[in-house]
C-alpha cells in the first residue's frame, strides 16, 4: 500500500515534499490551508506515502453508514461541534497515556474563509506536552510542506499568530476560501 500511495502522490500526481521536521513519537499536525474536502485525501495519501498512521477529528455528520465505519478504520474521530464537550482534554489524557500518539486538525475548522482558527489543537499539545508541526499543503506548487515546529508555551494569542504567519504563503486548492 505505501508504494502505491507513493507512486500515486509524487509520481502520477506530481506532488513533492518539502519536510526538514522529524515525525516524533508523539505530535499533532497542524494542516492548513484547508479548502476543499481534497485535503482529507492528500492528507491520507501523504501519511501512507510515508508509512504513518494519524489520527484526524472531522464533524460527525460525515460519519453516517457506510462512511462511518470506514473513516474510524482510517482514524477518523466524529467530533460534534455543536456541544462544547472536554474533547481538548480527554484526547490530551490520551495523548499523555499513550506510547505513540499522532492526531492530525485543520485550524480553520472549516472550508470556507475564516480568520478565527480553532485554538484545540493547540490546547491538547499544550496540556499533553506535544510539539505542534505545522503542515502546509501548497496546490499551487503540488508541495506538502512541514519546516516548522511549534512547542506551545501558553502564550497562545502570540503562538497562534505565529502559526497563521507560517501557513500565509501556502495556496489552498480554492485560494478564495483560504483567510487569515
Amino acid at each position: 500500500m505505501q508504494r502505491f500511495c507513493r507512486f500515486l502522490l509524487y509520481r502520477l500526481m506530481g506532488w513533492k515534499k518539502e519536510v526538514t521536521v522529524e515525525l516524533p513519537r508523539k505530535y499533532i499536525i497542524a494542516l492548513a490551508p484547508h479548502t476543499s474536502n481534497w485535503d482529507f485525501i492528500m492528507g491520507l495519501l501523504y501519511s501512507r506515502a510515508e508509512g504513518f498512521r494519524c489520527e484526524f477529528m472531522m464533524k460527525k455528520e460525515w460519519f453516517f453508514w457506510p462512511l462511518g465505519p470506514i473513516f474510524r478504520s482510517l482514524g477518523g474521530i466524529p467530533v460534534e461541534r455543536s456541544k462544547h464537550t472536554s474533547l481538548t482534554d480527554q484526547l490530551a489524557a490520551i495523548a499523555q497515556r499513550s506510547e505513540r500518539f499522532g492526531l492530525c486538525i485543520t485550524p480553520e475548522g472549516t472550508r470556507k474563509p475564516t480568520t478565527e482558527w480553532k485554538r484545540g489543537f493547540y490546547y491538547i499539545a499544550l496540556k499533553a506536552n506535544l510539539p505542534i508541526l505545522l503542515f502546509g499543503l501548497d496546490y499551487g506548487q503540488k508541495r506538502i510542506v512541514c519546516t516548522k515546529t511549534v512547542t506551545p508555551d501558553g502564550y497562545a494569542d502570540a503562538q497562534m499568530q505565529e502559526i497563521k504567519q507560517y501557513f500565509k504563503p501556502f495556496q489552498g486548492k480554492y485560494p478564495k476560501n483560504f483567510a487569515f
